[in-house]
């Protein structure tokens, strides 16, 4: 199996997606039942759910320059943290307090593992020039559905609500073992073959316009993202009136799409990365618009579709031009303000969404929804054109010494 120059090969992040998805497809199945058992409202579980982001992001700044310091076997205590977390949780959540600290640690352990197995997708994708990022993402989608699928089948039947993130915790340990293996057994990831601790670099050189402009991009690409599977259901509920099953098929759809739509776009190698993402992002306002104006159900889940494919394509292909843009000893502090900038567009969709509804009601929402991702589509191209004839090196170590870029533009390189 090829290796990068860290040392890693491609089941790190793919058993790291595996992982991540399966943890956020448990949880997202087990919310109505952590929280009656931590018996809050849905007020105060609102108010719990914002400690996920305030765990979250100082952590995806530690982690980068954890996994540039000591290499993947970073990601794989990382990953093995994630699922201890959730069982943590689940076993701890008794009230507002306690709910609220677990889910803080939820969020710094899932920020972490989130960098760490980005940045193994981005090492491998430049060592073996195939589409790894784009696989990993699908792997997490699809991990997102089974999971969501089986949780939501032991909720039905009664089991205790510890089981499921119990057994994506045995999942975790396992996919940490992997990893570490896969780590132990290449080259000394933390550093090139030959250089000794004392001359290890201690910080990384960081391009900050660059890797901030794509993480702003990728943030319109979440907040589209986010909007759909947080308000979807309510949507069809509140709008269409749907009922109660049909309207919890809204989110499971829209992540299905999500997952094919990778699985599918990673065998086709493109030279236009520019052209992947104005395309997605057209297809995904194009579909918001078409939810928004929906008389049925079955429009409005036609609508949810187009904006899965089209979303689907965004975040991989960002991360795939970052990846080509940095020095492998400084990956996971480039990915980390990526990432970073890009969850916070993640926070802030379903929050976008709440506020228009308020103002112009839920069809109206979806059009300003529709605007974001039509502003992503007018962006793409002369963003990354610009970029493209910027320097060629965004992240790199202060001893490294310049190399040439490995993308001449943004519409002659493959984006995978």
């Amino acid at each position: 199996m090829a290796r990068s120059s860290t040392g890693v090969t491609a089941r790190t992040p793919y058993f790291g997606f595996a992982v991540f998805g399966a943890f956020w497809g448990v949880w997202g199945a087990s919310v109505p039942a952590v929280r009656d058992q931590a018996g809050v409202t849905d007020g105060q579980l609102g108010t719990a759910l914002l400690f996920v982001g305030a765990g979250a992001l100082p952590a995806m700044q530690v982690a980068g320059r954890a996994v540039d310091r000591w290499g993947h076997r970073a990601t794989a205590v990382l990953l093995v943290s994630l699922g201890a977390a959730g069982v943590l949780l689940a076993a701890i959540a008794s009230d507002l307090w306690t709910l609220s600290a677990g889910l803080a640690l939820v969020g710094a352990s899932s920020g972490a593992a989130d960098v760490g197995i980005n940045s193994a997708a981005g090492s491998v994708e430049q060592a073996t020039t195939r589409p790894v990022i784009t696989r990993s993402h699908a792997v997490f989608s699809a991990a997102v559905v089974f999971a969501s699928l089986v949780a939501g089948l032991m909720h039905g039947v009664g089991a205790p609500v510890v089981t499921p993130f119990l057994l994506v915790g045995l999942a975790a340990a396992a996919a940490g073992a992997i990893v570490a293996l896969d780590a132990g057994d290449g080259v000394d990831e933390a550093q090139p073959p030959g250089v000794g601790q004392a001359s290890r670099p201690s910080r990384p050189s960081l391009r900050l316009l660059p890797l901030l402009v794509v993480g702003v991009l990728a943030a319109l690409a979440f907040a589209v993202e986010n909007a759909h599977q947080s308000w979807s259901a309510v949507y069809l509920v509140d709008v269409l009136d749907a009922g109660a099953g049909v309207a919890a098929a809204g989110p499971a759809v829209f992540a299905a799409v999500v997952a094919v739509t990778r699985f599918a776009v990673s065998t086709v190698h493109t030279r236009h990365a520019s052209a992947i993402l104005v395309t997605g992002s057209a297809a995904a306002a194009a579909g918001t618009a078409v939810v928004a104006t929906a008389s049925n159900v079955l429009m409005a889940q036609v609508g949810l579709s187009l904006a899965a494919a089209g979303t689907a394509v965004l975040f991989p292909t960002l991360l795939s031009i970052v990846a080509r843009h940095t020095d492998e000893r400084a990956r996971g502090a480039a990915t980390s303000v990526v990432t970073t900038v890009a969850y916070l567009g993640f926070l802030a969709g379903p929050v976008y969404v709440g506020r228009w509804a308020d103002a112009v009601e839920l069809p109206g929402a979806m059009f300003a929804v529709a605007a974001l991702a039509a502003l992503l589509a007018v962006l793409s191209w002369p963003v990354l054109r610009a970029l493209a004839a910027g320097p060629a090196q965004w992240a790199s170590r202060s001893d490294d010494p310049p190399r040439p870029s490995p993308v001449e533009s943004p519409r002659d390189q493959p984006a995978q």
